[in-house]
């Protein structure tokens, strides 16, 4: 399991991404795929054509780490893989979504985020968090 702290986000990549990529190749598109800032502290999840293998790219204080998992059989399910297979994305839409920590570790483990049922829990409205 992954401890994160509440505020880090998780920035999933839809299209599949090129396994070869290293560091600099995964903040580019981080940075122009993504829109977002790879050294912001925030992780940044990556994944292959076929889906089993993923990579975790991610701004720790000093320097950057790239966690990279290949699973033996099977494969990931991503949150937006079944919206991708209904309809394709147009250019416009963005080309990311976004989980949550626990939502992560699920996705390692193998389970299914849509056959998830997330029971109803109080949150704070957006305004009052800030203050």
């Amino acid at each position: 399991m992954i401890s994160l702290p509440h505020a880090t986000k998780i920035h999933v990549c839809i299209a599949p991404t090129d396994m070869r990529k290293s560091f600099d190749g995964l903040c580019g598109l981080a940075e122009q795929g993504l829109k977002q800032d790879p050294l912001s502290g925030h992780l940044f999840v990556f994944r292959n054509r076929r889906r089993d293998r993923l990579k975790i790219l991610w701004w720790d204080r000093d320097g950057l780490a790239i966690f990279y998992k290949r699973i033996e059989r099977g494969t990931f399910q991503f949150p937006t893989d079944a919206a991708v297979r209904k309809t394709q994305p147009s250019p416009e839409s963005s080309p990311r979504c976004e989980i949550r920590a626990d939502e992560l570790a699920l996705l390692l483990e193998g389970i299914d985020l849509a056959s998830v049922k997330r029971r109803k829990r109080y949150e704070r409205p957006a305004a009052c968090a800030a203050n």
